[in-house]
Order: C-alpha cells, then structure tokens, then sequence
C-alpha cells in the first residue's frame, strides 16, 4: 500500500506567538476546554520533566510499521510534533534511536505516539521530547503505508495538522488551532483563579468552602 498525504494549509505560529504556551501545564488549558482534548492516561512521557509544545503533524500507522513516520521526518518543519495513531498495539515499537537522530537533526519539536517506542535511552540522551503509550524492544516492518496530515484520534483526542500539542508529566492535550487565541485567555484567567484560591488556602479558607455541596446526610 502506499503512503498517502491530505492537502494541508494551516496557520504556522510564530515562536513569539508559541511561547505564550509555555507556561501553561495541559491540566490547566483542559479545563478551559471543558476537560476535553485529553490524551488517554496511557500516554507518559518516557521520563518526568519531559514537556512538548508545538504544531502537529498527523501520522495514522499501520499497526508494527513506521514508514509513514520515517516519511514525515523529513516533510516536518522545525518545531513540529510528530503525532502518531499507531492503533495503540505496544508489542512492536514503531520508533526508536535511528528515528530520534533523524528527529533532532531535523530540529523536530517532539513525538506523541498511541503505541510503542524503543531505544528509551537514546531517546533522552538526545533529548528529543518523546511521549508514548508503551515501551518494548521489538523493532517495526515496513512497507504497509500510512497516512500523513490526516486528522487522527491520538489516544481518544482529536488532533489535525497544526494544531498546538502540550504535555508534561500529566499527559498531553490538544488545543484546535482555530480556538487558540480564546484558550489562551482562558488558560491564562484560570491560573490566576487557581492563584487566588491557593493564597486562600494558605490563609486556612479551604476551597470546599467555596461550593455548596448541601446538607450532609448522616448515614447509620
């Protein structure tokens, strides 16, 4: 089968207009998006203090094969994340060493994959940003295609070219590059919410004081 490609032309952000991303963990930009654009937990980084920001670029894998993703190492543009549906099959990683050196060559941003990678050392001595759904020393096959730039579920979560991928030690989420402005405000409303409430706290109001949660029913 061969690799296919959708036509894609989407917004590319400026690293000014990327950074103002960064200070917002995925746990706070979900809420803003009514909990929604959420990884599944399966997805982890492949060891704590990982964080990845940047515009997708979509990869739908046949299950064990990597050649649409050794394809679209070349294709993507620096900054770009890699973000593969690979079925979530984690008995044969569909990434590994060879993969990240191309990556970090090409000064790609990151990689989020629903399945399995390998060669997890390497991956983080050459510091490329990785997120994953498993770990395994099988190796992948080539050859059955793929589908690059096709919107894709990654893990449950909707994602298309150029939308903005963040993660951390929580997992990943995905904000529609079409809502990024609105989102962007609202993450940044709710931090200094979250800041209001936590100096509260410290001065003993407690944040259950704030809900009515009615009457407690005592039982037995």
């Amino acid at each position: 089968m061969p690799i296919q490609q959708y036509k894609t032309d989407f917004k590319t952000l400026s690293a000014d207009e990327l950074e103002k991303w960064r200070e917002f963990p995925p746990a706070i930009v979900s809420d803003c998006m009514n909990r929604t654009q959420v990884m599944a937990g399966a997805i982890k980084p492949v060891a704590q203090g990982i964080r990845v920001l940047g515009q997708a670029r979509t990869v739908t894998a046949m299950v064990g094969d990597n050649s649409a993703v050794h394809t679209l190492i070349g294709m993507a543009q620096p900054g770009e994340v890699i973000v593969v549906d690979a079925g979530g099959f984690e008995d044969t990683a569909i990434w590994g060493g060879i993969m990240t050196r191309a990556a970090v060559q090409q000064k790609i941003g990151g990689l989020v994959v629903h399945g399995a990678v390998r060669d997890v050392a390497e991956i983080i001595e050459l510091g490329l940003p990785c997120f994953s759904s498993a770990v395994v020393p099988a190796g992948p096959h080539k050859g059955f295609g793929g589908i690059i730039d096709g919107p894709i579920a990654c893990a449950g979560c909707p994602v298309r070219p150029g939308d903005i991928v963040i993660g951390d030690d929580d997992g990943v989420c995905v904000v529609p590059l079409e809502r990024a402005d609105e989102i962007l405000k609202a993450s940044a409303a709710k931090v200094a919410q979250e800041d209001e409430t936590m100096a509260n706290t410290d001065k003993g109001i407690l944040p259950s004081d704030r809900f009515d949660f009615g009457e407690i029913e005592i039982i037995g």
